[in-house]
């Protein structure tokens, strides 16, 4: 009796194969193991004596300073304002990009946008410094317009932490929504307003919801950027603001505790996905679009 001929791959498998490799080198293996170096007291690759233990969580959980639970905040509020910045300033201008009918229109704003990702995240933050430090561009010219005695505190802090991540990934947010804004059917807004529905309260009705896959993609794009920023919050942030990952890079740089960095990096992980994951049933419910879910 002849043998069944074992199953070959499909081509489809071989094309994924590259791109689960990668997934798994660079993601699910370092992060496997930072979680595993959490639960260590120390490094069992060239420490024989370390144990297993729940002491760098217990730590985080019972921070008498409130250090790490402030950074944990501080953390979490600037990416979600920079995410509803990003959105308020993004949303108008890629509805706009993705109704414009001339070509080169289009090509040209598409440039505007992509333009400043083609420079460096450091350079990006250092132009911001130039601007808003107490004797940057805009303090300059307001003292010598005689609208300000002293300098405004529009750096070192998280207003300036805000405007420069924003500055950072809003393109993100628009190149996201001009896709999914793209595809949907202008004539569905034509329809309406010929019913009897205004521009606006149209937008409302069809365009809004029929975006929302957009908003929601772009918005936990830009959420994720922004809390695991750390270049731009160290810069224009200084010595005021302290977030989970300048946390983390003290805490191996500085500190030499590579097990304490990988429990707050595995603690930013799970709140983040806990946000992630209401953020996402909340805009599946407003849609009404149980697929979100």
């Amino acid at each position: 009796m002849a043998s069944a001929a074992t199953p070959r791959p499909s081509p489809i498998a071989w094309l994924l194969a590259p791109a689960v490799l990668l997934f798994v080198l660079f993601f699910v293996l370092p992060f496997g193991v930072m979680a595993a170096m959490s639960f260590y007291s120390g490094n069992p690759a060239n420490n024989p004596n370390a144990y297993l233990t729940t002491r760098h969580y217990e730590r985080f959980i019972l921070d008498n300073a409130g250090i790490f639970h402030d950074a944990l905040w501080s953390t979490l509020r600037i990416g979600l304002v920079t995410t509803v910045v990003a959105l308020l300033i993004g949303y108008p201008l890629a509805h706009w990009m993705a109704r414009m009918h001339s070509r080169l229109g289009h090509a040209l704003v598409l440039m505007a946008v992509i333009a400043p990702m083609l420079t460096g995240i450091v350079v990006r933050t250092f132009a911001w410094m130039t601007i808003l430090q107490d004797k940057g561009v805009i303090n300059t010219l307001l003292i010598q317009w005689g609208v300000i005695e002293k300098p405004l505190p529009l750096m070192y802090n998280e207003f300036g932490t805000v405007v420069a991540l924003v500055h950072i990934y809003v393109p993100f947010m628009v190149l996201t929504l001009t896709g999914v804004i793209g595809r949907i059917d202008e004539r569905l807004e034509q329809a309406a307003r010929s019913l009897g529905a205004g521009r606006f309260r149209a937008f409302l009705e069809v365009t809004l919801p029929l975006s929302l896959p957009g908003i929601l993609a772009g918005s936990l794009l830009v959420f994720a950027l922004s809390i695991s920023a750390y270049v731009t919050p160290s810069l224009m942030g200084g010595t005021d603001v302290l977030t989970l990952p300048m946390l983390i890079a003290q805490q191996v740089g500085t500190s030499f505790n590579p097990n304490f960095a990988g429990a707050l990096g595995v603690i930013l992980l799970l709140v983040s996905l806990i946000i992630v994951i209401a953020y996402n049933r909340i805009l599946a419910r407003l849609s009404g679009e149980q697929g979100l879910a």
